[in-house]
């Protein structure tokens, strides 16, 4: 079973996936570390996040990479929004993210382009989504945590550059696949959050159409 977990920043979307796959026993990707990892590797190369030629470079980035603390910072993840626009680097990481997908038994896959781009055939797609205001919060709470003087508006206003940019960028634009199904968490604490994604998933499964297998003539 594939299971296809997509949305914008700070929608939950990560913590979400990574219970699906323990719930139902499947190996997890989080595609975003991939492009975090090459937004990283750019700004070591002191290259440039917004020229194709300097994002591309930077997708053979070391694996050690993907294990940087630095990776989950909001600089980084801000690098990420910005490489992931090239169509050269989304091509670089396709057939790794693919492969993944389909793997024998399945997996659970989370990022922006999972459900439209990566595994169109999922078995159960979700478009996981909140407010800006509700995400800019939770992501508010995060940083302060970790000592970040960061203020509210200041996150809530990167949140919806990083939005605008992943929304219209030409190449895999963040938006829901046409079957996908959509759980809002604004007003979900992280448990009813994945209660409600493990039921999604339930329903879907259950009442997805069987193909019986043809039997061989005789």
């Amino acid at each position: 079973m594939i299971i296809a977990v997509d949305g914008p920043t700070a929608s939950g979307k990560g913590t979400i996936a990574a219970a699906l796959a323990a719930h139902f026993g499947l190996p997890f990707l989080d595609t975003g570390l991939l492009y975090r990892a090459v937004g990283r590797q750019v700004f070591l190369e002191q290259g440039n996040p917004d020229d194709g030629s300097d994002a591309l470079a930077a997708c053979s980035f070391p694996e050690a990479l993907l294990a940087d603390p630095h990776l989950r910072s909001e600089e980084t993840g801000g690098l990420a929004s910005r490489v992931s626009v090239h169509q050269g680097v989304r091509a670089a990481l396709f057939d790794r993210q693919r492969a993944f997908a389909t793997q024998a038994g399945g997996a659970v896959l989370d990022g922006r382009d999972i459900g439209t781009v990566i595994a169109p055939d999922a078995d159960v797609k979700l478009f996981v989504t909140a407010s800006a205001a509700a995400r800019a919060e939770r992501r508010w709470r995060e940083m302060q945590a970790r000592g970040s003087t960061a203020t509210l508006a200041e996150i809530e206003a990167d949140i919806r550059r990083r939005d605008a940019r992943d929304m219209a960028r030409a190449d895999a634009p963040l938006r829901p696949a046409p079957d996908a199904l959509i759980l809002d968490t604004s007003a979900l604490g992280k448990d009813e959050a994945i209660a409600s994604a493990i039921a999604a998933v339930d329903a879907a499964c259950r009442f997805r159409p069987h193909t019986p297998t043809p039997r061989p003539r005789t």
